[in-house]
C-alpha cells in the first residue's frame, strides 16, 4: 500500500498554505515543530488556527519572525521591500543548505527539504545570472522560507506520505511587488520553476500573486506526478488557508490524503528494449522463418512476424526483432542482411519481464525443460517434440504428462 497526497492548487499555492493543510488533514502539528526544532534555528514562531475561507473551514499557518511585527506575507525569500534594513541579515543558499544538513531532521525530510532549497536556488541562480551556491535570501525571507519548506516536510513525514501527486498549479496575472520593483505576475521564479519541471498550470484573471516561489518549488521538486486525483482509498483532507479571504473563491490549498494499491499505479519503470521493425514483400515463408530463427541466435529477446497488406494490396509480412539495446548493431544487422530489406524502423520500448525458474521434468526416460513463473508451467516445445518422437506418442500427451509432472514437483 502507498500513502499517496494530492495536492489540489486551484487557487494557487504558497508554503504556508501547504503546512496548513497538510496539519488540517491530519499532521499533528506538536509532531511537526519537534520536527523543526531539529533545526538549529529560532527568532521565529509558528502557530496554526482555524479560519473560514469563502465559508470553507481551513487551519491557517501563522510563522512570525520576531523582531518583524507586520509580516504576514505568503512565503516570500524576495519580498522584503526594506531591502536595506536588513543588509545585515541576508543568507546564502550554502549556509541554508549547511543549517538544513546539519539539523537532527528524519531522513527523507532533510532529503526533501533539500530537494526543494536546491531547486529554489539553482532558478534564482539562473535568473539573477549566478551560481546557485551565492543566491541569497532576505533573513525575514529565509527564515520564513526555511520554517515553511522543512515545516511541510516535517508534516509530510508525520502523516507518512510515500507519493506526491500535484494538479495543475493556478497562477495570477498583472505585477506583484517585490524587493527587484515591480516584477510580473506570475513571478519569473514560479515560471521557470514550472518550466523546469514541465508542470502543468493556468491562468486566471486575477491581480495577486497566487502562486509564490517556495509553494511551487514544494510541488516541482517533491510531487512524483502532475494530474488529477489519483485512484485510491481517501482517508482524509485538509485545507491550508491563505492570508487573504477572497470573494467568490476559497484562497485554500486542497490535500487529500489516502492510500494506493500497487496495482493501481503505473509499473515501475521497466527494462528498455529495442524493437526493429521492416516490411518485406518479396521473401517466402522459408526466408522468413529462416530470418527468425537467426535473430534468435544473434540474441534478440523475441523474433516474430505479422501478415500485411502493401500498396497494390500485394501481400507483405512485418518482420520485428525485440533485443537489449546493447545487442542492437548485431540484431538489425542480422535483420537487414536476411530479409535483404532497404531500411529499418526502431523504437526503445519498456519491458517488464516476470520473475520464471525453470524446472527439468521427465517423460518415460526424456529429460524436458519446464519454465514456472506465477500460476502458469510452459513445457519446452522442442524438448516435447522429441521426446514424443522417440516414444511414439502424440505431442500434445507429452505436452501434458509434463505439465503434470511439474505441478507434482511444485506441490
Amino acid at each position: 500500500m502507498t500513502r499517496t497526497a494530492w495536492f489540489h492548487c486551484f487557487a494557487g499555492t504558497a508554503g504556508d498554505m501547504t503546512m496548513a493543510s497538510l496539519v488540517h488533514a491530519g499532521a499533528d502539528p506538536v509532531e511537526v515543530a519537534a520536527i523543526l526544532s531539529g533545526l538549529s534555528l529560532d527568532g521565529y514562531a509558528l502557530s496554526f488556527e482555524p479560519v473560514l475561507r469563502c465559508g470553507i473551514a481551513a487551519t491557517y499557518a501563522h510563522v512570525a519572525v520576531l523582531g518583524e511585527h507586520d509580516h504576514h506575507d505568503h512565503d516570500h525569500h524576495d519580498h522584503e521591500d526594506d531591502h536595506h534594513h536588513h543588509h545585515h541579515g541576508h543568507r546564502p543558499y550554502r549556509v541554508i543548505c549547511d543549517l538544513i544538513e546539519a539539523a537532527d531532521l528524519p531522513p527523507r525530510v532533510r532529503d526533501r527539504a533539500q530537494r526543494t532549497f536546491r531547486l529554489l536556488a539553482e532558478v534564482e541562480g539562473a535568473m539573477h545570472r549566478m551560481p546557485a551556491d551565492e543566491v541569497e535570501f532576505h533573513e525575514v525571507g529565509a527564515v520564513d522560507a526555511i520554517v515553511d519548506i522543512v515545516g511541510v516536510c516535517a508534516a509530510l513525514e508525520v502523516l507518512g506520505i510515500d507519493r506526491i501527486v500535484c494538479s495543475p498549479i493556478t497562477v495570477g496575472q498583472g505585477t506583484v511587488h517585490a524587493a527587484h520593483g515591480e516584477l510580473p505576475n506570475p513571478a519569473p521564479a514560479v515560471v521557470e520553476l514550472l518550466a523546469r519541471r514541465g508542470a502543468p498550470s493556468r491562468g486566471i484573471a486575477d491581480r495577486k500573486e497566487l502562486a509564490t516561489p517556495t509553494g511551487v518549488a514544494l510541488m516541482t521538486a517533491l510531487a512524483d506526478e502532475f494530474g488529477p486525483m489519483p485512484a485510491f482509498t481517501v482517508a482524509s483532507v485538509g485545507y491550508g488557508a491563505g492570508t487573504a479571504d477572497i470573494p467568490g473563491r476559497p484562497n485554500v490549498v486542497q490535500v487529500v490524503v489516502g492510500t494506493e494499491v500497487e496495482s493501481t499505479r503505473t509499473p515501475d519503470p521497466g527494462q528498455p528494449v529495442q524493437l526493429f521493425e521492416t516490411n518485406v514483400d518479396d521473401a517466402t515463408g522459408e526466408v522468413i522463418a529462416h530470418t527468425i530463427a537467426a535473430l534468435l541466435t544473434a540474441g534478440a529477446y523475441d523474433a516474430w512476424a505479422t501478415p500485411i497488406v502493401m500498396k497494390k494490396g500485394r501481400p507483405a509480412h512485418t518482420v520485428h526483432a525485440l533485443c537489449d539495446p546493447a545487442r542492437a548493431a548485431e540484431v538489425s544487422a542480422v535483420l537487414v542482411r536476411e530479409t535483404g530489406s532497404l531500411g529499418l524502423r526502431g523504437t526503445v520500448l519498456q519491458r517488464w519481464p516476470q520473475q520464471r525458474d525453470e524446472l527439468t521434468v521427465q517423460v518415460g526416460v526424456h529429460d524436458i525443460a519446464v519454465k514456472v513463473s506465477a500460476g502458469r508451467v510452459k513445457v519446452e516445445h522442442d524438448d516435447a517434440a522429441k521426446a514424443a518422437h522417440a516414444l511414439g506418442l502424440p505431442l500434445r500427451d507429452v505436452l501434458r504428462q509434463a505439465t503434470e509432472a511439474a505441478h507434482r514437483e511444485l506441490d
